[in-house]
């Protein structure tokens, strides 16, 4: 069993007021008039400030927050306080892109988190450390961890680590070729955030189900569930989420064949992710504009040069899934053979 989803980054008087659908405009308001509370609640406050201007995209606001709700936390003494700075700094240099950053940061968190004895941070701490290891495709050093906080949240009723945990473990298993087994665990995750209210997390799941049915040959209906997700992204103003579906039903386009679709919805992503700088999200839907234009007749020698420095890129930001896409359509080309 489990309950409604709660945002525990939302914490003392916050965490009364706000609930993990308040709007982040709502969120910024309010933690900004605790802030002025005490050193404690400006810690507190500020990891909510974080926090919200990370998924709006507002990166060098989410930087500054967080390491002001540190230092205040620190000023504290309240380790727990610090390790739910760090987690937040930590998930902001994942999302730009600066992964081996974000495992220290997050490290640090976790071994905060165990001396301040704070079990939420703790979990949120470790799943950041697994799901960075997953999106550089170090499977086996984190499918355990996956499974042990999947089993946690399923112990302590905690619906929105359930649909993370569940959805970290699908990608897994859809980037393996389990596709039904994915398929599964994306539906489970739509179905707990739907019955938690945990809107954010059910607009992430339905882009995994989408994507495992487009690659089972089912592309009406996933550009129909991603059309569900991007009403929820838009209505909640869900920047990150907002570009990666906009990717996806690109990807779902280029697997059907309509290359010139795909094309434009890429490079609505691109313009996406630029707007929140998120390299990892740029670098992606680079490439599937790369392969859109390809496909549409551009010369090979140009799709060539682009797939190089996109190689460069992957590899600096330590994707290695993406590193491998270009490899592979790099021979592709170079072999002469070009897969529908």
């Amino acid at each position: 069993m489990y309950g409604k989803a709660f945002a525990p980054e939302y914490q003392g008087a916050l965490g009364s007021s706000l609930s993990v659908n308040s709007s982040y405009e709502e969120v910024l308001a309010k933690a900004s008039e605790e802030q002025r509370q005490s050193v404690l609640e400006f810690a507190r406050a500020g990891l909510a400030v974080a926090e919200a201007n990370r998924r709006l995209g507002r990166v060098e606001d989410a930087e500054r927050a967080w390491r002001e709700s540190y230092r205040a936390a620190r000023r504290a003494g309240d380790r727990g306080a610090m390790a739910w700075a760090l987690w937040s700094g930590g998930t902001l240099a994942r999302q730009c892109g600066r992964l081996p950053l974000a495992r220290r940061w997050l490290a640090a968190a976790v071994e905060l988190a165990e001396q301040g004895g704070d079990r939420l941070a703790l979990g949120y701490s470790v799943a950041g450390l697994a799901e960075t290891g997953r999106i550089q495709g170090d499977y086996e050093a984190v499918r355990d961890l996956h499974e042990r906080l999947l089993a946690e949240a399923r112990e302590h009723g905690e619906a929105r680590h359930m649909v993370w945990a569940l959805s970290g473990i699908a990608q897994m298993h859809r980037n393996t070729g389990s596709y039904d087994t994915a398929l599964a665990m994306f539906e489970e995750g739509a179905e707990v955030a739907g019955n938690a209210d945990d809107f954010r997390g059910r607009a992430w799941a339905l882009r995994g189900i989408a994507d495992v049915l487009s690659l089972q040959g089912r592309p009406e209906r996933a550009l129909e569930l991603l059309s569900e997700a991007e009403q929820i992204c838009r209505t909640m103003d869900l920047s990150s989420a907002l570009a990666y579906n906009r990717k996806m039903r690109g990807n779902v386009l280029f697997r059907d064949g309509r290359y010139e679709e795909a094309g434009r919805v890429y490079a609505d992503a691109l313009r996406k992710f630029e707007e929140i700088e998120e390299p990892r999200g740029e670098a992606l839907s680079r490439l599937g504009l790369v392969k859109s234009r390809s496909r549409l007749g551009r010369p090979d020698r140009e799709t060539l040069a682009d797939l190089d420095e996109l190689r460069r890129v992957f590899e600096r930001i330590g994707l290695e899934q993406a590193r491998d896409s270009v490899a592979s359509f790099r021979a592709e080309l170079t072999g002469g053979a070009r897969a529908a």
